[in-house]
């Protein structure tokens, strides 16, 4: 599965750009994303849209949307952005033998940000 990085401004995606494409797998059987309108607004407007699914090729698509999640959000983030929401699993795509090693970004983020914090 394949998603589009929708903001680099968050300890979980500092490394990379703003509409990098990652593949990650999904195991998540039935669950999507839901939320109502005024909540989907509210996340455009803080842009806290960090993950959407999308195609190889980073179009958002209906077709590349797994299950049916609004908006074809695959993670969200915190109104203090600390705290990550997310359906696909990094943690399965950090070794090429696994078939994807795009997982470590989002970890060297992370590792990137404490680093910062602990100067």
């Amino acid at each position: 599965m394949y998603v589009r990085t929708e903001t680099s401004d968050s300890p979980f995606t500092n490394e990379l750009t703003t509409g990098s494409v990652l593949r990650i797998p999904i195991a998540h059987a039935e669950g999507n994303y839901v939320c109502d309108d005024q909540t989907l607004d509210e996340l455009h407007r803080e842009d806290r849209i960090v993950f959407r699914y999308c195609d190889k090729d980073g179009n958002v698509t209906q077709e590349a949307n797994p299950n049916g999640a609004r908006d074809n959000i695959a993670g969200i983030c915190s109104r203090g952005r600390n705290v990550l929401g997310l359906m696909p699993h990094p943690e399965r795509a950090c070794e090429d033998l696994l078939g994807s090693s795009d997982g470590r970004y989002i970890f060297r983020s992370l590792a990137a940000t404490l680093a910062a914090a602990v100067v």
